[in-house]
This record gives C-alpha cells, structure tokens and sequence, in this order.
C-alpha cells in the first residue's frame, strides 16, 4: 500500500515526526480476514469470487477467536474484517468485540448496502476505527460493476449513516475502462458527503478479476489517473486538509511519486527517494497477509489460489513463521527473485517487484514481469522497447 498523503506530509511537513508506514519492522503483519464468502452483491472485480449464497467449511466463532489470539501473540497491530460482505456475519459483532478487547486496530471492509441507521451504530459501539466502502464511480458504474440496481444509493447512505455515528468512512476506487473518467466527480462527491479517505485499489487479477481482467483500465489511463490523484493530494496537503489518499495494487505508484516529485519540487527528490527506498514497495508475504472464510492464510488477499497453511492444522506463527515455503521465500527476499522488466529495473529497491500475483495469472511465474507496470522501458533504465501503454488519456 502506497500512503501518498503521508509521503506528502513527510516531505513538505518534515517537523512531523514520522517514518513511511511500511511493513518492514519486527512486528507482525496486518491482516485481512474475509471471516464470509458470502455477499449480496456479484462484484466483475472480485476476487473472492463471492456470491449470494452459503459456503460450507467457514471458521466458528470459537475458532476465529482462538486464532485473533494467535494473532495477538504474533504480534499483529491491526486487522481487517472483510467478506463477502462481513455484515451477513451474523457473529461479526461478538467477533469485534474480542479483537477490540485483544487490542487491535480495527477496520472494516464492506460494501456499504447494508449499512442501515441501526447498523451503523453497532459499527460504531463495536469500536471498529475505520470502515472502508467500495464505490467504484458514480450511480450508473458502480451499480454496473456491482451487479444490483440501487447499490451507489444505497452505500452512499452507508457511508453517511457512519459518519452520523461518528466513524471514520472511506471509499476505495478500482478502476477500468469503463469507470475511469468518473473519478474527477467523484472527488466531487467525496468533498460533498465528508469522506475522509480516498483508496486507489487497482485492477489485480484474483477471482472474478482475474476471468474479467480485459476490462483492466489501460496503462496510459492508469498512468493519468493517478497523476491526477498527485494533484489531488497535493492541493489537500497544501491547503491544510485532513483527508487521506493512498493507493495499493501497483507499486510503480511509489516511482511515478518520486517522477513528479523530481518535476514539480527537485529540491525535495533526495529525501523522496530516500523514504520511498524506506517504503520499499509490495509487501505480500511480509507486511500483509489474509486469512480467507475456511482458515487458510494466503500472502495477500489474492493469492486464493496459493494456501500457506491452514489454521485449524497449524498456529498462525508456525504457518507465517516457516522458513522453508518457496513462495515466503522469494517474497521475503531482497531484492526479490523477479525477472524480465521487473528484474532489470533501476528502482526494483522502490517497488519491491510489484504485484506476483498478476505476473503469475499472465505467465504461470511467480517472478515473471509485471504487465500492470505502467512505466517506460526508458523511464526504469532499460533498453528501449514499444511502449505498451495505449496512447489516449482519460483525464
């Protein structure tokens, strides 16, 4: 995940006393947790593949909280309840109240359909410290995306029923070809409705996701996207603002940062280049980790396909501990084992390699390049080749 707000704050705020937040110290890693699979809505970008219906083989209650308290011992600072859509839990509360209890930074991640008056004040009383919304464009697009007529209205109440309560509400934007051109109103919208924090989570190639991945935003449109997301933080930044911009899902977000910074402010790029190599980019397997609905951990959130162990064989600690599992090993390596334009590139140290799990749908390799990089042969210091990026723009 790349914090561009904080990045920005650091830079130009250099009183602040702060390190880039990056999962590269002794504690353990945040983890997502999809506690459901079930969800009320059939998302083209899934990649839990979940859909309205039972699934079998999911974690009891008493086993989730046997295992947050392996989480504790580890020493994980945060977790993540995820779905599906978590709120079907209908343990999800008692589920909250014990990780709130053990200590955890708390957060929530649902579509925000259901999140009626009443809900949003056991969120609320549950003590959960943020709770993330999908909303992918304004009314037409997102409804399209997420399969149900009615769900932006609905998750826009979601989000201001949160904020009644007083809980912290984001939203968290994946973009295609489709949706892009949406994102300058719905900056609108989130100025509008007080949202205090903006996700950039781009197209990966897991789930539903992965067999709709031609709808992926093009590589220019990327590219301009979040250049227009720079604009956007910077103007917060420098108008005093509260609000938060982060992008996670491609981490060449971090070099084309350290790009703008040299353009816009080249005094500053020294500095920048130094908290980014801090950063050090893509952090599955070492950062971040998941625990899906039956209690497999996973290196990432879309890494479904790829079990590191399973809970009810193994503690957290020995499945996140072995020493011996060739995917931990080659994501724990520095610099990581990548090939191709990943391995050749001048600021692999930044980025980490990127997102494996793109590069392993596309080629069957773990360490292939990564087609999500939006970046020149000639901007990462390699031999010039065709650009791959479409030529049009977006924004």
């Amino acid at each position: 995940m790349f914090r561009l707000t904080q990045m920005m704050r650091l830079l130009f705020r250099p009183q602040t006393p702060q390190r880039p937040t990056q999962a590269r110290s002794a504690s353990g890693p945040v983890v997502v947790w999809n506690l459901i699979r079930r969800c009320n809505l059939s998302c083209r970008h899934c990649y839990s593949a979940s859909s309205d219906r039972v699934f079998q083989g999911e974690l009891s209650t008493g086993e989730v909280c046997r295992v947050l308290q392996e989480l504790k011992d580890f020493g994980v600072p945060a977790v993540i309840l995820s779905g599906g859509e978590p709120l079907l839990r209908p343990d999800l509360f008692e589920i909250a109240a014990h990780a709130k209890a053990l200590g955890f930074y708390l957060g929530l991640s649902s579509n925000g359909t259901l999140m009626d008056r009443d809900t949003a004040k056991k969120i609320a009383a549950a003590g959960f410290d943020y709770v993330g919304v999908s909303l992918d464009g304004l009314r037409d697009k997102h409804d399209h995306m997420r399969g149900m007529a009615g769900a932006f209205d609905e998750s826009i109440r979601g989000i201001r029923h949160c904020r009644e309560w007083g809980v912290k509400a984001g939203i968290r934007f994946t973009p295609t070809q489709e949706n892009i051109a949406d994102l300058p109103e719905l900056f609108t919208l989130m100025a509008q409705e007080s949202i205090d924090r903006f996700y950039l989570s781009h197209w990966n190639y897991a789930g539903r996701g992965n067999a709709n991945r031609a709808e992926d935003s093009t590589h220019r449109a990327t590219r301009d996207l979040v250049t227009f997301l720079f604009r956007q933080a910077w103007e917060d930044v420098e108008q005093g603002g509260s609000r938060e911009f982060v992008t996670g899902n491609n981490d060449a977000d971090g070099v084309l940062f350290l790009f703008w910074v040299r353009q816009h402010f080249p005094e500053k790029y020294p500095v920048a280049e130094q908290l980014l190599h801090a950063w050090g980019g893509n952090a599955s397997g070492v950062g971040i980790a998941n625990i899906d609905n039956r209690g497999h951990v996973h290196p990432d959130i879309f890494w479904w396909n790829y079990s590191l162990g399973d809970l009810r064989q193994a503690s957290f600690a020995d499945i996140w501990g072995a020493t011996d599992e060739p995917l931990l090993v080659g994501l724990r390596q520095r610099p990581r084992p990548v090939k191709g334009r990943c391995g050749a590139c001048h600021y692999l140290a930044i980025c980490g390699g990127n997102t494996r799990v793109r590069a392993y749908q596309l080629n069957e390799d773990f360490w292939a390049e990564d087609p999500g990089c939006y970046l020149t042969d000639e901007e990462i210091g390699i031999q010039p080749q065709q650009h791959r990026f479409a030529p049009n723009s977006l924004l």
